[in-house]
């Protein structure tokens, strides 16, 4: 991970790489986040930078590992997979994120884009399945309830180096 991490930073400053800062656009040139569609979501979930750039310190980027790794729990996951669906960070998952989830999975393209008829019935068709309370959101415990029925997501959730 150290030797990952430090490849990313200039030549000059590999070797203080524990206490400088990767920029966003690096960390994004690593192929295991490179073709993943959540990749801007995930450096904003996983960066601790203060103006909110999306750069990651080297303990970030073990923290971005260490969730993704084969050894962490199913809640530990899907707690981070919410994050990452909650776009606005309001801790629910409404009807914008889930619009934004659904086009993030789906493309961006004119082509790969739902309708807005199959978008509401398919968002529909979500909150049927996940919100237990009927309030029109999904929250953190709803959200790791559906995970849970689902076996195969813990080891989907993975970026393997």
């Amino acid at each position: 991970a150290y030797k990952r991490f430090s490849e990313l930073l200039p030549k000059e400053e590999r070797e203080n790489a524990c206490s400088v800062r990767v920029p966003k656009s690096q960390i994004l040139t690593l192929p295991e986040l490179r073709a993943n569609p959540f990749q801007q979501r995930i450096c904003h979930v996983f960066s601790t930078s203060e103006t909110e750039d999306g750069s990651m310190s080297f303990e970030d980027f073990l923290d971005m590992l260490s969730v993704f790794s084969d050894s962490a729990t199913s809640d530990i996951k899907s707690y981070y997979a919410f994050r990452i669906f909650d776009f606005d960070n309001d801790g629910i998952l409404d009807r914008k994120d889930l619009e934004q989830l659904v086009n993030c999975l789906t493309g961006q393209g004119e082509g790969s884009r739902l309708s807005s008829t199959e978008m509401d019935q398919l968002i529909q068709n979500i909150l049927e399945e996940s919100d237990i309370d009927k309030d029109g959101t999904i929250n953190l415990a709803e959200f790791q309830h559906v995970v849970s029925r689902s076996p195969d997501f813990a080891s989907s959730f993975k970026i393997v180096l």
